[in-house]
């Protein structure tokens, strides 16, 4: 009798347990995030990190990431109110801005650009003079990237004719490139590291040398930044809190990554080397984390209205608010 007494004892106490747990996730907030791409990317990983850690949790949100289209269709989709919250490029508010969507970027992840010139060592890239005449290969003609790789060859006075730029997708860009097919590629640190593991021996052209694209940002409505700020604010500092730990620990960070993205079991020495490139030449530099450099999105503006892609230039306040980083909050 005292066994089953004890037995029954321990069911209750399990069974309260599990209703406070359940009670205490009911309390949270269920948020969508729109990706512009598959979260299983390492790009992500400052939002997978907050996710794993519980640092999402710790601020009372319950975030769940859908894949959109791309940045421009996650402006779209947060701009129209479809979803609350997403990613994208530094640059996508300059672009969809010009359209009437009314979004801003309120964090961006890092001071450098998302976009790296990678060359090969036998024949290393150190100049945009040195793109003339170059097999050159961008994802898309409509992508970042591209637009980045332009913005670095006028910096030489060159344009998209001086140069054979080949758009390849997001797998043949670097694979391109690392069977020797293309003396250049201008992609993100992802894919840096996909062309060493495919046998290419990589030079990274210096970025103050190149143009001053963004690196990922977080992007809300005027709508949403107006009506509901705090919760903002707490998908902010949440994932900054995971970046964060990538620039400071990223041998947790990778752990932590790996275990939020199962797939990449195994993958841990891969990681790292994106995580590394990121730190040097993404995350670093950044006087605050999270804020925008509008010295910086002034002159991207500039170019993107130069280059015919977007019709008119925005007011700065519109495209960026540094209220919810560092002394901006």
């Amino acid at each position: 009798m005292k066994k089953l007494i004890t037995a029954l004892m321990l069911g209750a106490c399990v069974s309260m347990a599990s209703a406070s747990a359940l009670a205490a996730d009911a309390k949270l907030e269920p948020i969508t995030y729109l990706l512009p791409a598959p979260k299983t990317l390492p790009a992500f990983a400052p939002w997978l990190i907050a996710q794993e850690e519980g640092y999402f949790k710790d601020a009372g949100l319950d975030v769940t990431f859908v894949t959109g289209k791309g940045g421009v269709d996650v402006a779209k989709q947060v701009g129209a109110g479809n979803a609350p919250i997403g990613g994208a490029i530094g640059d996508t508010p300059v672009i969809v801005r010009a359209n009437g969507i009314p979004v801003k970027s309120v964090a961006l992840l890092g001071a450098g650009s998302l976009t790296l010139i990678a060359s090969h060592d036998k024949d290393p890239i150190d100049k945009p003079a040195q793109l003339k005449g170059k097999t050159i290969t961008v994802m898309a003609y409509t992508d970042t990237t591209y637009y980045s790789l332009l913005g670095t060859m006028k910096k030489a006075g060159l344009t998209r004719n001086d140069a054979d730029i080949q758009a390849a997708g997001p797998a043949g860009v670097w694979q391109l490139f690392a069977a020797g097919k293309a003396q250049a590629m201008a992609g993100v640190p992802e894919w840096v590291v996909s062309a060493r593991n495919g046998g290419a021996k990589v030079h990274i052209m210096d970025p103050a040398q190149g143009f001053d694209s963004m690196a990922q940002a977080i992007l809300a409505s005027d709508e949403l930044i107006k009506q509901n700020p705090q919760l903002i604010q707490k998908i902010v500092s949440a994932t900054l809190k995971g970046m964060a730990l990538i620039m400071k620990d990223p041998d947790a960070a990778v752990a932590a990554y790996v275990k939020a993205v199962p797939s990449h079991k195994g993958q841990e020495a891969t990681i790292r080397q994106v995580f590394d490139l990121y730190n040097k030449y993404v995350y670093a530099n950044q006087k605050v984390l999270g804020e925008m450099n509008a010295d910086r999105l002034s002159k991207v503006q500039d170019f993107y209205v130069s280059e015919g892609i977007v019709s008119k230039a925005a007011p700065l306040d519109e495209l960026y608010t540094n209220q919810f980083v560092g002394t901006g909050k």
